[in-house]
């Protein structure tokens, strides 16, 4: 009688081809450090401290040097942190990543705000005076396409963008230069208010919209006389797409971000117009809405619980700091607008 062994794991492994083995062992190796490489990645940034000053013991400050300057650490923090700038990455792990592309969304939306306002208002005494030449040829560079990775990529422009800007921050500071000028009056401080209300309102609807289904049309609503290019419907389906619904989260989280360090530097730069105006407390609570909105997450996704439900709704949380930011912008530019 013949007996026949049964075959074991070991005569299996010993039968499989050596460099099959090694390539196994390789793939799992690399995806476990892609894995990791996408976690250490996606972690936003920390807030960091704004500069009021020129240099550490420097006796005197330079009005708008603490916005110039924060505007170029912000505008660096999108090539400096984990992973460097992701939104055009076409090779893994950064391409497989949308939370911290769509934070870097947010971000890059305030810079191009400010830079816009600093171009055209903080630099100029009035419409008629002549613009930087530094600035003019930094901002559009800003605004160059989030996504390019190729002829050019998006990082050479924005690094162009921002040695434009520290150029200008280094000759504001030097107080060598005439030329460099930033002028903290009221008006100019509206102006950038009036683009950060402007976002904040946009972002809470596409947050709240996380659970609307439909809404009644209002784009008419206030003027009899007006009128639109085609017919409206009287109800919009506003409803977020389920897939959508992180991206809006994270680019609300670094629109918020990028404000908390924006609205710290106006403390400095705005600090006479604000004190004459007794808005110093209403500067203060817009930035601890914002930060209380970037308050580290628990969760590991973002959850869409209903209104009422047995789950949390991240997107409502979110969208209810950021109106209460909005609501305090709006009384502050109200409060400007008085003699």
């Amino acid at each position: 009688m013949i007996f026949k062994r049964n075959k074991t794991a070991d005569d299996v492994l010993n039968r499989t081809p050596v460099w099959r083995r090694v390539a196994s062992i390789a793939a799992a190796v690399i995806v476990v450090l892609m894995l990791g490489m996408a976690w250490y990645w996606s972690r936003s940034p920390d807030i960091f401290w704004v500069n009021e000053k020129t240099s550490a013991g420097a006796a005197d400050t330079v009005i708008g040097y603490s916005t110039a300057d924060t505007l170029v650490r912000v505008a660096e923090t999108l090539h400096d942190k984990p992973g460097g700038y992701l939104a055009n990455d076409i090779m893994p792990p950064g391409l497989f990543l949308d939370n911290i592309p769509n934070w870097e969304i947010g971000v890059l939306q305030q810079v191009r705000d400010l830079a816009r306002v600093t171009r055209n208002d903080y630099s100029r005494s009035q419409s008629q005076s002549r613009e930087d030449s530094g600035l003019a040829l930094a901002e559009p560079k800003i605004f160059f396409d989030h996504d390019s990775w190729i002829f050019p990529p998006t990082e050479s422009e924005y690094r162009t963008a921002i040695e434009g800007f520290t150029s200008y921050r280094d000759r504001l500071g030097s107080g060598e230069d005439d030329a460099a000028q930033f002028f903290a009056r009221a008006d100019n401080l509206r102006e950038w208010l009036a683009q950060v209300e402007k976002r904040l309102g946009s972002l809470s609807r596409r947050l709240g919209d996380s659970v609307a289904t439909d809404v009644i049309n209002t784009d008419l609503a206030g003027d009899r006389a007006a009128d639109a290019s085609s017919q409206l419907p009287d109800q919009v389906n506003v409803r977020t797409s389920w897939f959508e619904i992180d991206d809006i989260f994270f680019e609300a989280r670094g629109t918020a971000w990028a404000l908390v360090h924006f609205f710290r530097a106006a403390q400095f730069d705005f600090a006479a117009v604000l004190a004459d105006k007794n808005a110093e407390a209403s500067v203060r609570q817009i930035i601890r809405e914002l930060e209380a909105s970037l308050q580290p997450l628990q969760s590991p996704i973002i959850l869409n619980g209903g209104g009422y439900g047995l789950f949390a709704n991240h997107s409502l949380v979110m969208a209810n700091y950021l109106a209460r930011a909005n609501a305090a912008v709006i009384n502050l530019r109200e409060l400007l607008d008085q003699g």
